[in-house]
């Protein structure tokens, strides 16, 4: 099931501002809230750690927590990040079909290869190692977690026979939510009038800059996203007071403008 997005919808833009002049008082409350309550507003993992197994068994796992924005497997995609098939010996930001930050390009064009090492360091702490890098978790703290972790990743980095089907991302489901959410028609230009409030802190050009960019993100992802902050069942207290904001058609209308929104990062 995917989310369907009109290209212009039924109405002008001006009879919508007119039927729904959406003024949020939040911009205020994101601007004192900050960078450090807000880098994780899109991106809020569970913290990782806690899986139980060894070697392969326990990246799998692990990976449970990267699966939100990565896939890897047969017939992996992009979704909010890039998918991790053969990721060892594979340049940094080399993929050609994948919107990268600026900052991965960069890296890749200085010489950055993804190794063992160097992947353990990244995973360790991704702006640390890539400043300004799109990544939106702080890191895996054990290098026990990294190492299992790694060695799973290391399977699907072989000639792509035999992989398993590769996993969704995120899905109504995993939140409780109804999967008829992904069926509401957005309207991107609607979702452009909207979107001042998310570009508050979000970067319009879809660059990183302590906040996650939300630009280019798959419309389902985004969606589900805002849906499971509305219900509470993703924790963000200035997310859920945005999203609560919102109608159905609202978050499918900020999704679509999102889904093209920004310049190449």
């Amino acid at each position: 099931m995917t989310a369907r997005f009109s290209a212009s919808g039924n109405r002008s833009l001006s009879n919508k501002a007119a039927r729904t002049f959406k003024t949020f008082p939040m911009a205020g409350v994101m601007k004192r809230a900050g960078p450090s309550m807000l880098a994780s507003a899109f991106l809020a993992f569970a913290p990782v750690g806690g899986a139980t197994g060894t070697g392969a068994e326990k990246g799998r796992a692990l990976f449970d927590q990267c699966k939100r924005c990565h896939q890897v497997g047969s017939g992996a995609t992009h979704r909010i990040g890039p998918h991790l098939n053969g990721i060892f010996g594979r340049g940094a930001g080399s993929i050609e079909d994948y919107r990268y930050s600026s900052a991965m390009k960069a890296a890749g064009r200085e010489g950055l290869v993804w190794t063992e090492e160097t992947l353990d360091e990244f995973l360790a702490d991704p702006r640390g190692m890539i400043p300004r890098t799109r990544m939106g978790v702080a890191g895996m703290e054990s290098g026990e977690d990294r190492a299992a972790l790694l060695t799973w990743l290391l399977d699907f980095s072989g000639d792509g026979g035999g992989l398993p089907t590769a996993e969704r991302t995120s899905t109504p489901e995993e939140y409780g939510l109804d999967p008829r959410i992904l069926e509401v028609a957005g309207d991107p230009e609607y979702g452009a009038y909207l979107s001042s409030q998310c570009t508050t802190c979000h970067s319009a050009e879809g660059d990183e800059r302590g906040i996650p960019s939300i630009s280019h993100w798959p419309a389902d992802d985004f969606v589900i996203a805002m849906h499971a902050y509305k219900q509470g069942k993703r924790e963000h207290p200035v997310m859920q007071l945005v999203a609560r904001q919102l109608s159905d058609e609202e978050i499918a209308s900020l999704a679509a403008h999102f889904l093209a929104a920004g310049h190449e990062p």
